[in-house]
């Protein structure tokens, strides 16, 4: 039986930024209590958590924040209307030189209606951190100069503190990809290699927060799939630890080109996305068209920390395209009707490339997220290619909307710099999921007509399941399956 796809759309229209993600998330439903058990197994500490709601030109909305205690460094990614601080990372020997704006508790709580604001709080207390860390005079609003300490970190660092953390693999991938979008733009951004980038203000407390938030959020909602609006920005200049930037910052702009995300500049002045807003953008979408037409099934609201003449939300929404229970979906969702589909005649798309320096692991690394990405098929064939060097052709299935993810993927996480590909036509016979009711249990088996026959092929994942559970062998089972149609 078909998975049913969670899909997320998140709308930017006010731009994106951590914080505001994982409020957006949360409202949306996530387990906050698996949110703050996970943060809790960072080995970071220096920080305490805040849950509350506000109102936004009186929209409600998620507000979440990550108050650094006294002492450690200061800025949030959500960039405050009275200083924008652009979360940019230092290159290592760079001098350091902040324009800090402090009394970030006090922006916080600040509403145009003048309500009061709760929050619950989450304090945090590490152990053991072995950052380097460095002290500077930084100038606070009233000019007067105060002592903060602030912590250098490279993309090792950071991957060190995602590899401590308790949650899943699913989950550390997605918070190391999203840093790495980072470093890749902010290493060409100050024009030195990822390895000499040194997370000052990305790699902030706060910021590995938002982005391992959004991690274990997506995984606690079960998403499948996201898609993501235009980013709208803002114009104008930024001020960062190096000087007054325009805006969008480099990091940003970087970003949005490498991964090609679309972006609209609005009138607003000031920065709207920042840097840890538009990675988790590019880790995120999907790359394929948005539905025409869809329904949304449930909606959350992120708060960001500035205040517009327009609301400063993030909104994520659960949606389903509108004809998602019609044609050959409704089918598949039908299981155990009679009447298997009819036989289909359609195109597919076949993409190939030779590889003869990729790693074992690399190539079964990206068989697997091209099929968790719709691929029809994935295979590999050994070759023998110029000057006798062993190596394989990689081979995809795909629909022809899909051809453009799948090629994202291989050269992402191949060697490869060209892929070929052609259109090819194929039958598909009469098929249905049906459920089967064994000794051991119910099982899935698809059912195909062949010459007006019924050929049954159980599900490997319910034969798997069936031979833990009641320790079979594994062909006893799948014959059985096969024997009872019903």
């Amino acid at each position: 039986m078909k998975k049913e796809e969670k899909i997320l759309y998140l709308e930017c229209y006010s731009g994106i930024s951590g914080d505001m993600t994982v409020g957006a998330l949360l409202d949306l439903g996530t387990d906050k209590e698996l949110l703050e058990k996970t943060l809790s197994s960072l080995p970071v500490g220096g920080y305490h958590l805040h849950f509350g709601r506000t109102k936004k030109c009186g929209i409600d909305a998620f507000d979440f924040d990550v108050h650094l205690e006294e002492g450690m460094e200061e800025g949030h990614d959500s960039v405050p209307e009275d200083g924008n601080h652009s979360r940019e990372s230092v290159p290592e020997g760079e001098e350091h030189t902040h324009d800090h704006t402090h009394g970030k508790e006090e922006h916080a709580h600040h509403h145009e209606n003048g309500q009061e604001h709760y929050h619950e709080h989450h304090h945090e207390h590490g152990h053991g951190h072995g950052d380097e860390m460095h002290t500077h005079a930084c100038p606070s609003r009233n000019g007067i100069h105060s002592e903060h300490t602030h912590f250098h970190r490279n993309l090792n660092d950071v991957t060190g503190i995602i590899e401590g953390m308790d949650a899943s693999e699913k989950v550390k991938g997605l918070a190391k990809k999203i840093f790495l979008i980072v470093a890749e733009a902010e290493a060409k951004a100050h024009g030195v290699s990822i390895e000499e980038v040194h997370f000052h203000e990305v790699g902030a407390i706060d910021s590995i927060v938002d982005i391992i938030g959004t991690a274990v959020c997506l995984d606690s909602l079960g998403i499948d799939k996201v898609f993501v609006s235009p980013l709208y920005e803002g114009r104008g200049f930024a001020r960062c630890q190096h000087g007054v930037i325009p805006v969008p910052v480099p990091a940003v702009a970087n970003i949005v080109s490498a991964h090609r995300l679309e972006m609209k500049l609005t009138e607003q002045n000031g920065e709207m996305v920042t840097p840890t807003g538009a990675a988790i953008a590019a880790a995120l979408q999907c790359g394929e068209k948005f539905p025409e037409k869809y329904c949304i099934e449930k909606i959350g609201i992120g708060a960001g920390k500035k205040d517009f003449a327009h609301a400063n939300i993030l909104r994520a929404m659960l949606i389903k395209p509108a004809d998602e229970k019609t044609g050959e979906e409704k089918d598949e969702k039908n299981v155990g009707e009679s009447s298997p589909k009819q036989e289909q005649s359609g195109t597919v798309v076949k993409l190939e490339t030779n590889l003869d320096d990729c790693t074992g692991e690399a190539l079964g690394f990206v068989m697997e997220e091209l099929l968790e990405a719709g691929a029809l098929d994935v295979w590999f064939s050994p070759v023998f290619m110029k000057k006798n060097r062993p190596a394989y052709i990689l081979n995809v299935l795909c629909e022809p909307a899909h051809r453009e993810r799948m090629e994202k993927i291989i050269f992402t996480h191949t060697t490869t710099i060209g892929i070929r590909r052609c259109l090819m036509e194929r039958t598909v016979l009469k098929r249905e999921i049906r459920q089967i009711h064994t000794p051991y249990g119910e099982a899935l088996a698809k059912v195909c007509m062949q010459n007006g026959r019924e050929v049954i092929y159980p599900e490997y994942e319910s034969v798997k399941k069936i031979c833990r559970e009641e320790n079979l062998p594994f062909g006893q089972v799948f014959e059985r399956i096969k024997q009872d149609k019903i």
